[in-house]
């Protein structure tokens, strides 16, 4: 996008939820949606127009990636969400990931791109292509991600305990899997790229370790989005980076500052007001309201929803950085309280 695109969009004030998966579910079959690339992109369209913005934010469906690495390891589709790796992934499955990079994509995965495809084509909104970041993907491969980043964080090696290998050798088969997906998204027109990195957050990497002078933030987090962010430079693609985990500032001022992100998404636990001294003034904050929450009428009665909508649009206002009022996350659909997160999804929009 061309310079400023993002801090003018911020300056006229844009609200957005990350809302298709809102729009997806008001159709009548939205597992078939989600496998017909040209009904997704239609229902991305839909969402975009239903919250007057430009960007086509895509369906933040973050088991996409992990299902296309296991296909081309063999595993059945049917196993994939429940799949860990026993044992470290081999030389060979790692050669055999190099090899798919080409290989075609499910028919999910195909969707995914394709609705990317139908967006820049067929509209004159922003493509945002999403992926989930190769830290978070690692920690989906393996039952207990906690275990080997703590042993790391130590100072112990994959010589020393083979779960760090495993770890290692996971984030490494992740990193291929986001080139693979990137490349597509970036072939089929996307002109933004959505990096989800909910997993690097204190639950899986310690503070003390890190303040100590461990270096697993940076090994297992940085290095790998950093890459993820070349990916995306050269091919000209503006990178949204999202993490809603719990974070520190250290780990914050490290997005902002290495990864140089469009905007940077943050979740309900960090106050953007104060995140705002730690971030770039041509970084745009997005967020970050508690949405999660937004189901449930005892948690989050309307009236608050509006209370803490206003409080962050002076707040921020007052911390003079650029900010575009928004979910924590992605507001996922409730069946029993589909109408109530809608109520208050657009309470925030207009509060």
């Amino acid at each position: 996008m061309k310079p400023g695109y993002y801090l003018d969009l911020a300056a006229q004030g844009l609200r957005m939820p990350i809302g298709a998966d809102l729009v997806l579910h008001e159709q009548p079959d939205p597992e078939a949606v989600m496998r017909d690339g040209r009904r997704l992109g239609q229902v991305i369209e839909m969402t975009a127009g239903r919250y007057r913005t430009p960007l086509a934010m895509p369906l933040m469906d973050l088991r996409i990636d992990k299902a296309d690495l296991l296909r081309n390891l063999g595993v059945a589709q049917s196993q994939a969400d429940t799949f860990h790796f026993r044992e470290a992934p081999s030389e060979s499955d790692l050669a055999r990931m190099r090899d798919s990079m080409d290989a075609p994509f499910s028919r999910r995965g195909r969707a995914h791109i394709d609705s990317v495809r139908y967006i820049a084509e067929n509209t004159s909104l922003v493509p945002v292509g999403m992926a989930i970041g190769p830290f978070s993907l690692m920690t989906k491969l393996m039952s207990d991600p906690i275990t080997p980043l703590a042993l790391a964080g130590m100072g112990l090696t994959a010589q020393d305990d083979p779960a760090i290998l495993r770890a290692e050798r996971s984030l490494a088969l992740a990193s291929m899997a986001l080139e693979r997906s990137l490349a597509a998204q970036i072939k089929a027109g996307a002109r933004a790229m959505l990096i989800c990195e909910p997993a690097a957050n204190i639950v899986y990497l310690s503070p003390k370790q890190i303040e100590s002078g461990s270096d697993i933030f940076e090994r297992f987090v940085m290095q790998a989005d950093l890459r993820v962010k070349a990916q995306l430079e050269a091919a000209g693609v503006d990178l949204i980076f999202h993490d809603c985990g719990e974070l520190t500032g250290a780990m914050v001022r490290s997005f902002a500052e290495r990864l140089d992100p469009a905007i940077l998404s943050l979740g309900s636990s960090r106050n953007l007001w104060e995140d705002a001294a730690l971030v770039p003034k041509h970084i745009v904050l997005y967020g970050n309201l508690p949405t999660k929450s937004f189901y449930s009428d005892a948690a989050m009665p309307l009236e608050k929803v509006e209370a803490l909508t206003r409080d962050l649009i002076e707040k921020m206002r007052a911390a003079g950085h650029p900010h575009i009022l928004g979910s924590e996350c992605d507001v996922l659909h409730v069946a029993d309280a589909a109408a109530t997160i809608r109520r208050k999804v657009d309470a925030m929009l207009t509060a």
